[in-house]
């Protein structure tokens, strides 16, 4: 009796009180391990990122829609699991804005959003295009306090009505070794969907107590959830949604960002790592961003710990096999310029012969678009991409 109890003390515990045996672990979760831990020449984690942006086009050229994406791609299984519920490119609003057309414009009609934003779309169309925002819900300290902030309460019943159901496929993903994935919407990039990507430079200098009041309700909101969440499993990855640089560097300064923003993620993931369930599991913090992130590795490491980084835009000039080599222990995704893959065969064999191998040979890398994939690259090319990455990085 007692060995059965044992036993189920045991399975009870893995990958929650401590991490899950290399011969229990998925294959996936395996793979996506040993690129985190950034060994030399282990076969790449092949993960799906930014077909949303082509896939009615590829179906248009003949794609068939019951395919398998996965399979017919060769990506892995999943090997982490998504906890969610704070939120990506808006605040996790609840309850969420009433949705409702504002004005009809002809061909357009101005429409308040989920987030509280008016966004202009063209008439009956949500989707396939970058839709206008007119105008965002926080202006000064009356709005904040008035329509949103409220919104952003932890102690709201309803982001945990679900939370058992939840928390149970966390518990049946850590047993399989999947790496628990806390991912939220980044302070620079709240803000922004606050306030509006102009207005919130021009807060920063005049009203940089609302500033704090937003962060710190960021903060209590995060931390709230994340301590609920870890009632239940470890989590192995912090998954900032972050967005802070463009195609010349930081949108903010250095000096905004330690004062705005790391004094706030400092905090919050010292309350992470306190709670742990198991206290030697490494909670890696994932940065995402596009544009030119270069100048800001430095700044992030230091300041936050940030241990993984992506999407690497080659446009903005990043180049992760050069980025790669002064970074050694940086783990990256990304960095396989679009613009290459809606090109002719023969320019994609030569473009990818000089980042796979090398990458490959280095370790802790994914090979992904450097950003969504435009209907320009046909899925025929993508197809012949995706070959050539397994060809590469093997299976």
């Amino acid at each position: 009796m007692s060995i059965d109890m044992n036993d189920e003390k045991r399975q009870h515990g893995q990958g929650i009180t401590e991490m899950v045996a290399r011969e229990d672990m998925c294959r996936s979760a395996a793979k996506l391990r040993d690129t985190y831990q950034c060994k030399p020449d282990a076969p790449f984690y092949h993960k799906t990122f930014g077909l949303w942006m082509c896939l009615e086009t590829w179906h248009t050229q003949g794609l068939d829609r019951t395919v398998d994406l996965n399979e017919f791609f060769m990506f892995d299984e999943p090997g982490f699991h998504e906890l969610g519920q704070l939120g990506w490119c808006e605040g996790a609003f609840s309850p969420i804005f009433e949705e409702c057309v504002l004005e009809d414009r002809g061909e357009h009609e101005l429409v308040r959003d989920f987030a509280g934003r008016d966004v202009l779309y063209f008439k009956g169309r949500r989707q396939g295009f970058m839709p206008e925002y007119v105008g965002h819900p926080v202006k000064d300290r009356k709005t904040w306090e008035e329509d949103v902030k409220w919104r952003l309460d932890p102690a709201t019943p309803t982001r945990y009505a679900d939370l058992d159901e939840r928390m149970n496929d966390a518990r049946v993903a850590a047993a399989r070794g999947l790496m628990i994935q806390q991912n939220l919407i980044g302070g620079y990039m709240y803000l922004r969907s606050l306030m509006g990507p102009e207005e919130v430079l021009y807060a920063f200098y005049d009203q940089p107590d609302l500033i704090h009041d937003c962060m710190q309700t960021w903060l209590c909101l995060a931390d709230g959830v994340m301590a609920k969440h870890q009632e239940h499993v470890t989590l192995d990855e912090l998954y900032l949604a972050e967005d802070i640089c463009y195609n010349h560097g930081p949108l903010i300064s250095p000096d905004a960002i330690k004062e705005f923003l790391f004094p706030y993620y400092q905090q919050l993931i010292a309350n992470a790592k306190s709670r742990q369930l198991d206290p030697d599991r490494r909670l890696y913090i994932h940065v995402d961003t596009d544009g030119d992130c270069m100048p800001i590795i430095d700044l992030y490491r230091e300041g936050v710990g940030m241990d993984v980084l992506d999407p690497f835009e080659v446009a903005s000039g990043c180049d992760v096999v050069q980025i790669g080599s002064e970074h050694p222990d940086l783990i990256m995704g990304g960095g396989i310029d679009k613009r290459v893959l809606a090109q002719d065969t023969d320019t994609i064999d030569r473009y990818l012969e000089s980042i796979l191998p090398a990458m490959r040979r280095r370790g802790g890398y994914i090979p992904t678009c450097d950003h969504g994939v435009p209907p320009e690259v046909s899925w025929q090319n993508y197809l012949h991409y995706r070959k050539r990455c397994v060809e590469y990085g093997g299976r």
